[in-house]
């Protein structure tokens, strides 16, 4: 059992919003969390998967009615779209009544239909909340290894040794790809999908090049754009923007890709342990991925994250504007002895940084030159937590 940092997030929304939505993949901790916050207050959970629990809801009206004085627990609530209307017009009325908080707790597995839904029914009563994989910041300090190596979905994280989590995360993804990704309506063949997943993994954290992954589908580069859509709301791939401004330089204009959880990466990759990964020319790639995942789940809210990178070669690997005005430079480099390439430099100059960091995989902070810090990530999440 690991204390989540999303729990308290959680609890403080619902003593303002009516209701709150909370997101994420499938097995990342959504029902263990909610369960945990259900026990701080009067509440009532239903699973929406079991027909036993949709056939309380066969009179979804008279149901919550009895219940209105408890926080509704209803997860996988993509199995009944149509119960968000019901949920507006209840929370009406609770408005109505005195209670305007704390009414309705809904997971899902991230589906863009729930978003639309609730999106239509729900606007203006709705907060959303990301839950991640676990993050560097929940796991002990020694653990960061393990958890590159393996992920941060907790089965794959806690299994009892390599091949366990390898195994687990198989058929994680195979399970995703032949019965969670068909239920939300996708055509797509699972195969196809696959495909699609693993050439993302090859081409982690780099600017995304759709011809060149559409050539190797045999799709059009429109087809792949529907295809990144889909694993993009289901929390499986982060498509990271470039930064835009007007600097006087040419920019590249393509995202940037990676899949967000490195055990992922790994699994689609066949690398089953740390000696594999190190002798894999993804390892640069996947340390990259790592922390800049790691870094903007930690980000507060209201944080804008992107990427700089010039025709010339100038480049910063994270950039972090956040909600207090500092933005910050990130590059990752996977050694022991890390130093600043001289384009990070002249990229800082070109946005402004107000702070400029090195991440690495050491263990204590020192400095480089012109203002720049090498930092392990750890720390550096930490202090990204605390804003």
């Amino acid at each position: 059992m690991f204390e989540r940092e999303a729990q308290e997030l959680v609890g403080e929304r619902l003593d303002i919003a009516p209701a709150v939505c909370l997101l994420g993949a499938r097995q990342v901790g959504k029902t263990t969390l909610a369960l945990a916050v259900g026990d701080q207050r009067p509440s009532v959970y239903l699973d929406l998967e079991s027909e036993r629990d949709r056939a309380r809801l066969a009179d979804p009206i008279a149901y919550l009615e009895r219940h209105s004085e408890k926080l509704v627990i209803l997860d996988e609530v993509q199995h009944m779209p149509n119960l968000f209307m019901t949920l507006r017009g209840l929370i009406d009325a609770q408005r109505r009544a005195g209670r305007r908080a704390g009414h309705f707790l809904i997971l899902g597995s991230a589906s863009l239909a729930l978003l639309q839904q609730s999106a239509e029914s729900l606007a203006g009563r709705v907060s959303y909340v990301e839950l991640p994989p676990l993050q560097t910041t929940e796991v002990d300090r020694d653990a960061d290894e393990r958890l590159w190596v393996r992920g941060g979905f907790p089965d794959s994280f806690l299994a009892r040794n390599g091949a366990a989590s390898m195994t687990w995360r198989r058929d994680f993804i195979r399970t995703y790809l032949e019965r969670d990704i068909p239920q939300l309506g996708s055509r797509v063949p699972a195969e196809t999908l696959r495909r699609f997943w693993t050439m993302l993994a090859h081409r982690q954290a780099a600017p995304l090049n759709a011809a060149a992954i559409a050539r190797g589908l045999g799709v059009t580069g429109a087809t792949i754009g529907k295809y990144l859509d889909l694993m993009v709301d289901l929390l499986l791939v982060r498509r990271l923007p470039p930064w835009r401004a007007n600097i006087g330089k040419r920019l590249v204009k393509a995202p940037k890709i990676y899949v967000r959880d490195s055990g992922l990466t790994h699994a689609l990759l066949n690398i089953a342990d740390i000696e594999s990964l190190l002798g894999h020319p993804i390892v640069g790639a996947s340390y990259e991925a790592f922390v800049i995942e790691t870094l903007i789940n930690a980000a507060p809210d209201g944080t804008e994250a992107s990427y700089f990178r010039t025709a010339a070669g100038a480049e910063i690997d994270l950039v972090l504007n956040l909600p207090n005005g500092a933005r910050w430079a990130v590059e990752v480099k996977r050694s022991t002895a890390p130093k600043a390439a001289r384009g990070f430099y002249s990229a800082c100059d070109d946005i402004g940084a107000t702070h400029k960091w090195v991440v690495y995989p050491g263990r204590e902070r020192f400095p480089l030159r012109d203002s720049v810090l090498a930092t392990p990530a750890h720390p550096l999440a930490c202090e990204l937590r605390t804003m």
